[in-house]
């Protein structure tokens, strides 16, 4: 569009300039209206103390689709490259003065300076530059080596469902009182569920990854062919995955609030506990979720009221370690890890036991 088509709109206190407003990033569906490069805009504008919660301060990837999402269209990948989006982890040309950025190292040694929102005019900057989803690090920019956020990811495999992950989350939840955690649950904006609890941040990358399998192990005993900590897809099952790898370094999980590249431009939706059985992921829109976060606010509103110690779960971890259960694999692009043992998929492991 001409320059004349941009539009220039308030955001918190700064003025935002939108070019291409009228663009349609999400085509409209049987249940949505399209949404505009605008309405993204403005959506995160709206949700602005919900999503400032998730990212301040945080090391954020941008996932941005600036030619839309269209059925057939992929993102960019570390194995897989030519896609119609991508990932920046690096601050883009012309950001504005008013960003910050914090500094990460990658497992490869590397590093990148990450934006890292301080206040919602960079998110709203950042969705107008096609940025649909954000990704933040589990870490706050005064000390990016020690993660003060334990990720569950609770991930369905094929034959399982969102209706499956959340009789996990039940189970999870129960685990966490018996913990002392409290943890704040979400939709995935897909079939999965998350469950967040802040944690003091006194331990290392490799720790918290740790307390999550720890965490994942717990489950399978409890829920015994419901739960599945297994790396490699072959031996997954039709069980609920806990992503144990959401916790290592330079993995993310969608932020709360974000929107997910699918039709319908569904958002991660924060929830009660009690709320989780009685929703649906396709409830929570671009469209549908403004209203509901200015009738009943911020459902993780109290997720920084209290950090917990990681201890517990890594008493478990040690637990199972005197049993004979070690580490577990790393993603594939990864170096090997200190203590990981072999990263083969099985069926082609020629030392497995028969």
């Amino acid at each position: 569009m001409a320059a004349k088509d941009a539009i220039t709109i308030d955001a918190g206190g700064r003025e935002l300039r939108v070019s291409s407003a009228d663009r349609v990033i999400f085509p409209p569906t049987d249940r949505t209206e399209a949404v505009t490069k605008l309405d993204v805009v403005r959506y995160y504008l709206a949700v602005g103390d919900g999503i400032m919660r998730a990212l301040h301060r945080r090391p954020t990837t941008l996932e941005r689709w600036t030619k839309g999402v269209r059925d057939g269209m992929v993102v960019s990948t570390r194995e897989q490259g030519g896609g119609d989006a991508f990932y920046q982890k690096r601050v883009p040309r012309g950001a504005p003065d008013y960003l910050r950025t914090a500094r990460i190292q990658f497992p490869s040694g590397r590093h990148a300076d990450e934006i890292c929102p301080t206040e919602v005019a960079v998110v709203g900057w950042a969705a107008q530059m096609g940025t649909i989803t954000f990704h933040p690090w589990p870490v706050r920019e005064d000390d990016v080596e020690h993660p003060d956020e334990l990720r569950l990811d609770l991930d369905p495999q094929p034959g399982t469902d969102f209706a499956d992950a959340v009789r996990v989350a039940a189970e999870a939840r129960a685990l966490l009182g018996e913990l002392g955690y409290r943890g704040f649950p979400k939709t995935s904006g897909g079939r999965g569920v998350h469950v967040y609890v802040r944690i003091e941040p006194r331990w290392s990358f490799t720790d918290v990854r740790h307390a999550a399998i720890a965490f994942g192990r717990e489950l399978e005993r409890r829920l015994p062919g419901q739960v599945t900590t297994k790396w490699w897809k072959e031996e997954r099952g039709e069980r609920i995955f806990l992503d144990y790898n959401q916790n290592a370094r330079d993995r993310t999980i969608a932020s709360a609030y974000s929107i997910r590249p699918k039709p319908g431009a569904p958002v991660s939706a924060p929830l009660d506990w009690d709320e989780l059985p009685e929703v649906a992921p396709e409830d929570f829109t671009a469209a549908t979720m403004p209203a509901r976060f200015a009738q009943i606010g911020d459902r993780h509103a109290a997720i920084d009221d209290v950090a917990h110690s990681l201890q517990p779960l890594l008493d478990l971890y040690e637990r199972d370690e005197g049993e004979g259960l070690g580490d577990m694999p790393y993603p594939p692009d990864y170096p090997k890890m200190p203590g990981e043992p072999k990263r083969v998929q099985p069926s082609r492991d020629r030392d497995r036991p028969r």
